[in-house]
């Protein structure tokens, strides 16, 4: 029996056929979840999920929202430049393809956000279109069964991949394959504790008889991430809320709601933010934390301060600034480590 027809005899009893993108399984529900699943386990993105579609049902809906709302049902996802993307290319479909999600792969891997594996999946999931994919499960699976070396992500050895991933994807019930071999990933050949057992290739993965299962796939040389650092103002003012600026759309928490950053702050407390008062009475910084990025690791300090008197009509005349209530929040977007620290902090 074929690769293919093993993975699909597998996946009509084993796999996952109740997940909330395959209800419909149009290609906006299915790109909306794509993407969510992009570093991002199944259980995890469930819940966005259905927020999201609940908010944006369809996706003239998600063009013609504003970013923030995007970046606040996103909060706590992770990875924000995938919500960035999304809005963006909800908008080019709406302008550019009159609401209609292209059909043609060569027409979506040109928008923001899309690459040849996800615009491969969102054509043979929500339309049967013959089309190999290559996700991380995808790549355990194939690197496992066929005893590729190297790691994944080297050109070479990914392009020996997408040649394999081509050979082996079926004609018919392409729809029903790619959505196997995501699930025997996901749920069967995992990163860590393979169930080989239940696995139905394990008769000729060539990892599995030659006992090396877990030193496959090959890994990364690890390399020892720089360090940056920050130092926040949590600043409150008379009616306890807290004054947030919207960072700029590149860079560190693009587009997010931020704590402001103190570009020059020694123990003299000179303060280079624009648009503040001078009457700012601050106490001892906290704790400094670690947020890890896939490129550095950030260790930030923030020091809680007073805004002494009410000033609010002269800082809400900057723009992008807010002030932000804990108890009763506004929908907007915040950094998951800068959220934790506000409402650790509300008074």
């Amino acid at each position: 029996m074929s690769f293919a027809n093993r993975l699909l005899d597998w996946h009509e009893q084993h796999g996952r056929h109740n997940l909330p993108w395959q209800v419909h399984a149009d290609p906006y529900s299915v790109w909306i979840s794509e993407i969510m699943l992009q570093q991002t386990q199944v259980a995890t993105v469930i819940p966005y999920y259905e927020r999201f579609i609940k908010q944006f049902p369809q996706l003239q809906d998600l063009a013609d929202a504003k970013v923030d709302l995007v970046l606040h049902l996103w909060s706590g996802l992770g990875y924000y430049a995938r919500a960035r993307n999304l809005h963006k290319t909800a908008k080019i479909i709406a302008d550019t393809h009159n609401g209609a999600f292209p059909d043609d792969i060569d027409e979506l891997v040109k928008l923001p956000g899309i690459g040849r594996s996800t615009a491969g999946a969102i054509l043979a999931l929500s339309q049967g279109q013959r089309h190999p994919i290559l996700d991380g499960n995808v790549k355990r699976v194939l690197t496992r069964y066929f005893c590729i070396a190297g790691w994944p992500g080297h050109r070479e050895t990914e392009k020996r991949l997408w040649q394999l991933s081509d050979k082996i994807t079926p004609y018919d019930n392409t729809a029903k394959y790619t959505q196997a071999i995501m699930d025997l990933g996901a749920t069967v050949c995992k990163r860590s504790s393979p169930d080989c057992p239940a696995c139905p290739l394990r008769n000729d993965c060539q990892a599995l008889l030659s006992n090396e299962v877990n030193n496959y796939p090959h890994k990364r040389k690890k390399k020892e991430l720089p360090v940056k650092t920050a130092t926040f103002l949590l600043l409150r003012n008379v009616h306890g809320e807290i004054y947030l600026i919207q960072r700029p759309p590149a860079g560190i928490w693009g587009s997010l709601w931020c704590l402001p950053e103190l570009i020059k702050y020694d123990e003299k407390k000179q303060w280079d933010i624009p648009y503040l008062p001078a009457d700012i009475c601050a106490d001892k910084a906290m704790p400094s934390v670690r947020h890890t990025f896939s490129h550095y690791h950030l260790d930030f300090t923030v020091i809680p301060a007073k805004l002494e008197g009410d000033h609010n009509r002269v800082i809400m005349e900057s723009k992008p600034a807010v002030w932000y209530n804990p108890a009763n929040p506004s929908r907007l977007g915040l950094a998951a480590p800068i959220k934790k620290i506000i409402h650790s902090t509300e008074v």
